[in-house]
């Protein structure tokens, strides 16, 4: 007699949703959105101040404020992405950020501006987590190498675009808005990026998600706070009594921050930001690399904006076309980086830092000989260079930082790069910009310029250095 034996069946597991064309379109058009408005507001600031009778303070508040907050929270966006879903995350950071944008351009005065741009900067920290976790969670090899070299471009793309809509933006004046159109313009942005979200955009989360670390977070947002409040604010507000204080606290509450952290992830729970996430090569590689181009590239782009609106005279518009050729250069260069990073690894983004370095020797020498006469034609061939060494550098700076992160992690690496990226870009305006307005009064625009060009320059050479110690190659 023969026995049946019934074996239940085995079902496969279930494959990781894919990211399609249009849903890696829409989430680097979102990913565009925070940081155009970083630089976005740069040319119209005097503008600002002129209609909201604003000082100059206020004014840096205006772009201290939403910096700020974008840096603090982006690493707790990122862990709440992968807590409770990051399609669920980008969607509610999406429409928030629509509705302060709104906030902003229909703010009555300075302070209601200023508190629309702070929590425009929490939405966007809860928001660009997600598109980098999503990237990484639902791609693989060759697509995700591609869809990360896209968010690179996108990225540094962003940057230089903002400064350019800025100016033709305030110049435009449509319908009278005047500055208020460079943040209505994200409006209907985002109404067709959660019409296009909802469809194309897929679910995923961590598969062990841990609670959000409150102390971590707490100490994180010290850290930050006690480093870049004073930086930003102190040289507009003179300087006072509080920001002294503040920076000496910092150290102590990074210090606090990392035992914590440490002390969690020896325990086997997942802190806020996991020391043992660090471990990775090239996440710490990337980072490394990460710093000194986000404070040179910031740094430059506020400075040349006043060179050339308050030394040179140029209006919003000529200000602002005047980096045009860095941002088409970028973006035709940076089409080709996956390609170059596919045959000659991380020495591309050595090459790019030296290609980089002598655009900005020339844009050093059109300031120094065409002086107070700069403009577009005598700024295109440096800026065209430097934007060239830009694009070889940062899409590929953020392809080593993600490179070896696992799916489950996403979030939480995605939040600790981006945290990276956006303090040294407030850093850079705060250090950069603070050494150009201070030399200025005293030798002149153009000889503060050209030595903040100069110091610029370091930097370009520190991260050139930096990257001949990277991996060879990237995943």
């Amino acid at each position: 007699m023969s026995e049946t034996v019934i074996t239940p069946a085995v079902r496969a597991p279930a494959a990781p949703p894919a990211l399609g064309g249009p849903g890696l379109f829409t989430v680097l058009l979102a990913a565009a959105l925070p940081l155009v408005d970083f630089f976005i507001v740069n040319v119209a600031l005097p503008t600002i101040g002129a209609d909201l009778h604003a000082g100059e303070a206020v004014l840096e508040l205006v772009v201290a404020g939403y910096g700020l907050a974008y840096a603090v929270l982006l690493v707790l966006g990122g862990r709440l992405g992968d807590l409770f879903g990051r399609r669920r995350m980008f969607l509610g950071g999406v429409a928030a950020f629509g509705l302060t944008s709104l906030a902003c351009g229909l703010a009555p005065d300075a302070w209601s501006l200023v508190g629309a741009r702070v929590a425009q900067g929490a939405s966007a920290a809860a928001m660009l987590p997600q598109v980098l976790a999503t990237i990484q969670a639902t791609t693989r090899g060759a697509r995700r190498a591609r869809a990360m070299s896209l968010y690179g471009a996108t990225a540094g793309l962003s940057m230089v675009a903002g400064q350019i809509l800025g100016g033709v933006l305030v110049a435009a004046d449509i319908a009278g808005s005047g500055w208020r159109s460079v943040f209505l313009v994200n409006v209907p942005v985002v109404v067709a990026g959660l019409f296009l979200a909802v469809r194309v955009v897929p679910e995923t989360r961590s598969q062990h998600p841990e609670p959000v670390d409150g102390l971590g977070t707490v100490l994180l947002a010290a850290s930050l706070l006690t480093l870049l409040a004073p930086l930003t604010e102190g040289r507009a507000a003179g300087w006072p009594l509080w920001t002294w204080p503040a920076l000496a606290a910092f150290p102590f509450a990074a210090g606090a921050f990392w035992a914590v952290e440490r002390r969690k992830d020896r325990a086997g729970h997942t802190p806020l930001v996991p020391p043992s996430l660090l471990g990775l090569a090239s996440l710490r590689h990337g980072l490394a690399l990460i710093v000194p181009f986000s404070i040179g590239f910031s740094g430059f782009m506020f400075v040349i904006a006043l060179a050339l609106q308050e030394g040179a005279r140029l209006g919003p518009v000529p200000a602002g076309l005047a980096l045009a050729p860095m941002a088409v250069a970028f973006l035709f260069v940076s089409l080709a980086g996956p390609r170059l990073i596919g045959r000659y690894g991380t020495r591309v983004i050595t090459a790019g830092a030296v290609v980089q370095g002598v655009g900005v020797l020339l844009i050093a020498l059109a300031a120094w000989r065409d002086w107070p006469r700069l403009d577009f034609g005598s700024l295109l061939p440096g800026a065209a260079v430097a934007g060239a060494g830009q694009a070889l550098q940062l899409p590929n700076v953020l392809r080593i930082v993600m490179s070896e992160v696992p799916p489950a992690r996403a979030g939480v690496g995605s939040g600790v790069m981006v945290t990276t990226q956006q303090s040294a870009l407030a850093l850079g305006v705060a250090t950069i910009g603070t050494l150009f307005l201070t030399l200025a009064p005293h030798m002149g625009m153009r000889d503060a310029l050209v030595i903040t060009l100069l110091v610029q320059l370091a930097g370009i050479v520190l991260t050139g250095l930096l990257s001949l110690r990277a991996p060879r190659t990237v995943g």
